[in-house]
């Protein structure tokens, strides 16, 4: 089966398809990427996460990289992928390779592809490097070193990724005063590779940080999957409640998307905390410039947009669209609704740490509990209630899906007016209200998607409902 790269990166089960066999592949493809574009001096970081065997991949990713020429930084253990976008922008490394499903299941691993400017790659550069890929497969050349040949010939260091980039965190938000807040916060880390970098950024004052999974266990135990949304928090629920803490974050398996548990156990959805992030921004930090969000994200930030008087831009889901957009505009956020959010003084990637830390400056600078944050936030912009329901199916009815759900164009849905058809990605259904819905597949599952945002719980269910009867699932 050709490698292809779906939204962020080529995700695989391993044993199946990501073999060791087809990770070198990829690391070839790469390393002739990078020699192309005559940058091979600046080298490569190579990070990983805490999935089984990503260290092993990780290693022989810089055995094929060290192979070919170009010198290598190796993480020296598990880092989320903000980190290794970052410390691969303040060494001037050409590009980075982290080994990461991020949020998929535990039988999954990756494979993500970093340019120079630390964010996911764009869709041009995504197919410059599977044409590179493709070359590989066919050709079946593979060129290895062994790591101890490669230090010994000074083509490979390895690393702790952590300490430059927690200082950086520390130059965009008051680290110290969240410290010294006195705030009883839990942290879901999922059993990720962002295990304890809050705790370590926060530690030493009144501030008071509980952290739970913080181990490695690559069978992600108690959860579908580490990904950051109700049903996998249950355990971080409960934690919040019998802490009486005022907050609960969770980071997915690579850190880069954040999850949020209010004062009283009840999840906040992503759109409503990036709708809080953006407000924060705006509002308590007087920051000005446009944002940026995927088709999937909340329309309360274009209603931010308007009272504020700033920009808005929207994307296909994806960072390698909504970073060159962050990039471009120099927005000063962008957001998805996976829960990855990337803000500007940082790299134009997701990062679940940073997102957490702006949530935590929130509480302190507003001395508000997030509920009551989410009131005034209510008072700014109306009422927005979101679901998305993931719908598993045979791949080979995907055909049979999209024409099902074409041939139904619904005038109008949960009786109102459909206003806007918009196509970039998925099917997208904008209602005279403003609100919405989408029916979409994953880029990294066989999933279909379907979301919807409505002013009340019932219209969303049945905005989720009517669209789901389209697609004849």
């Amino acid at each position: 089966m050709p490698i292809k790269f779906g939204t962020d990166g080529w995700r695989a089960i391993i044993a199946e398809d990501f073999t060791f066999e087809n990770v070198r592949i990829c690391a070839q493809g790469t390393a002739d990427l990078i020699n192309a574009g005559n940058q091979p001096a600046r080298g490569i970081v190579i990070g990983y996460d805490t999935r089984f065997l990503s260290e092993e991949f990780a290693r022989a990713v810089a055995e094929v990289m060290t192979a070919n020429g170009i010198p290598t930084m190796l993480c020296d253990r598990p880092a989320p992928t903000p980190t290794v976008s970052y410390d691969l922008v303040s060494r001037d490394a050409g590009a980075g390779v982290i080994i990461t499903a991020s949020h998929n299941p535990a039988n999954y691993n990756g494979f993500k592809y970093k340019p120079d400017y630390g964010g996911s790659a764009s869709p041009e550069i995504v197919e410059q490097l599977e044409s590179r890929i493709a070359v590989v497969e066919q050709r079946g050349v593979v060129n290895r070193m062994p790591l101890h040949d490669a230090e010994r010939q000074g083509l490979l260091e390895i690393f702790d990724p952590q300490p430059e980039y927690l200082a950086h965190l520390a130059t965009i938000v008051d680290v110290q005063a969240i410290r010294n807040a006195g705030l009883n916060v839990v942290v879901d880390s999922m059993y990720g590779s962002g295990a304890g970098y809050l705790k370590k950024l926060l530690e030493g004052g009144t501030t008071h940080i509980i952290e739970i999974h913080g181990e490695r266990n690559p069978a992600f135990p108690g959860m579908a999957q580490p990904e950051p949304i109700a049903h996998n928090l249950t355990e971080l629920i409960e934690a919040v409640q019998d802490h009486n803490a005022d907050v609960g974050l969770a980071l997915d398996g690579d850190a880069d998307r954040l999850g949020m548990v209010d004062e009283s156990g009840n999840f906040v959805t992503t759109l409503q905390t990036f709708a809080l992030l953006c407000y924060h921004l705006l509002e308590n930090l007087g920051q000005r410039g446009p944002l940026v969000r995927s088709i999937t994200m909340t329309s309360m930030i274009d209603r931010l947009a308007e009272l504020y008087d700033v920009p808005i831009f929207d994307t296909p889901v994806g960072f390698k669209f909504l970073g060159p957009v962050l990039m471009a505009e120099e927005a000063i956020a962008a957001g998805e609704e996976s829960g990855g959010y990337a803000f500007r003084g940082n790299v134009p990637e997701r990062d679940g740490i940073l997102s957490g830390l702006l949530m935590l400056d929130m509480i302190v600078k507003t001395q508000m509990e997030p509920s009551d944050l989410l009131d005034e936030l209510v008072e700014k912009v109306g009422p927005h209630f979101y679901d998305r329901w993931d719908v598993s199916f045979d791949p080979s009815q995907r055909d049979a899906i999209e024409q099902s759900v074409r041939a139904s164009f619904p005038s109008t849905l949960a009786g109102k007016t459909v206003v806007q058809v918009d196509e970039r990605d998925g099917i997208r259904f904008v209602l005279e209200s403003g609100h919405w819905s989408l029916i979409r597949f994953s880029g990294t599952e066989p999933l279909l998607r379907i979301y919807a945002e409505g002013e009340s719980p019932a219209e969303v269910a049945a905005l989720l409902g009517e669209a789901r009867a389209m697609t004849g699932l």
